[in-house]
């Protein structure tokens, strides 16, 4: 069996401040990371902060949860800002079907 050799520091978009949410949150690894979900790691990172966390920081969490799911995901979808434009698409889709009550 092969032996998950990625560390959390290896995926893209996560810098030293990240590396020290994750420790703060008690992620070490990305095996554990993996099993996570991006929006209970916001919110859990949101009760810990001492003040309000940027909108990014979920959307770096989407990045890191799916390259720790998927080592072969596309380059593109690797980075936060691809996940922050999704995360905006749906909120705005959300918003139109609202309108048309």
């Amino acid at each position: 069996m092969k032996t998950e050799r990625r560390q959390l520091k290896d995926l893209y978009s996560i810098g030293p401040a990240m590396l020290r949410d994750f420790a703060l949150l008690g992620i070490r690894s990305v095996a554990r990371l993996a099993k996570q979900e991006p929006e209970k790691l916001y919110d859990k990172l949101g009760r810990m902060a001492p003040q309000h966390l940027d909108i990014c920081v979920l959307d770096t969490f989407a990045a890191a949860v799916a390259q720790a799911n998927h080592p072969r995901l596309p380059t593109e979808q690797c980075r936060w800002w691809w996940w922050s434009r999704k995360r905006k698409s749906a909120t705005e889709a959300h918003r139109q079907r609202g309108r048309r009550v």
